[in-house]
């Protein structure tokens, strides 16, 4: 016979889980937890590069979820909602710790425009094939925490340079500088990891 909490994780219809979570059903939650914690968990760790922060976080942010599952109305899709509550959780977790979000005097240096021209033929690292993930993922890591988090936000979550200004209290033309400071770093970060490996080879 099968475990009744593995089959309500597998056969629970969401909207279901969510309204009997919202009516404090235990099991619901759990389900809800089961389905969605590995994506709020890689969220939370792209986002800090920090894995003992990253589990915390998360269990924070369905902390919250338990707390205000009952705020949540179905304007959008859950996923959606859960992800932007996730995103408020580690951005109030980075506040809280004192990190530049977004530096400003970063972004005022003399000659720099507000908004970064397209860099039409450079490379593009979401396709370069020859990229290993897990050197991105490590450049991405090593990212001061302001830029990784609005690259983290527009170039991996999908999220418009107008949500991001809202999302992290910065004019649209700082999340634009940000994001185009962060992509160089990146390039930076990525060649220096190429020549260590020439030399070594």
């Amino acid at each position: 016979m099968t475990d009744p909490k593995h089959r309500l994780s597998a056969e629970f219809d969401e909207a279901e889980a969510i309204e009997r979570a919202r009516q404090g059903d235990e099991e619901a939650f759990q389900a809800l937890y089961d389905r969605h914690k590995r994506r709020v968990y890689s969220l939370c760790l792209r986002m800090t590069a920090n894995t003992a922060e990253a589990e915390d976080l998360t269990q924070e942010a369905f902390l919250q979820l338990y707390r205000k599952i009952g705020t949540f109305r179905g304007e959008s899709a859950f996923s959606t909602w859960l992800h932007r509550l996730s995103v408020n959780v580690v951005l109030m977790h980075l506040r809280k710790k004192n990190l530049p979000v977004v530096s400003l005097e970063e972004t005022t240096q003399v000659g720099e425009e507000d908004t970064p021209k397209k860099d039409f033929g450079a490379e593009d690292l979401a396709l370069a094939g020859s990229i290993d993930r897990l050197q991105l993922q490590k450049a991405v890591d090593n990212l001061p925490p302001g830029y990784r988090t609005i690259f983290v936000l527009h170039d991996i979550e999908g999220y418009e340079h107008n949500e991001i200004a809202g999302i992290v209290g910065c004019s649209i033309g700082n999340s634009k500088s940000q994001l185009h400071k962060a992509r160089m770093k990146l390039r930076d970060l990525l060649k220096m990891n190429r020549a260590e490996k020439a030399t070594r080879s």
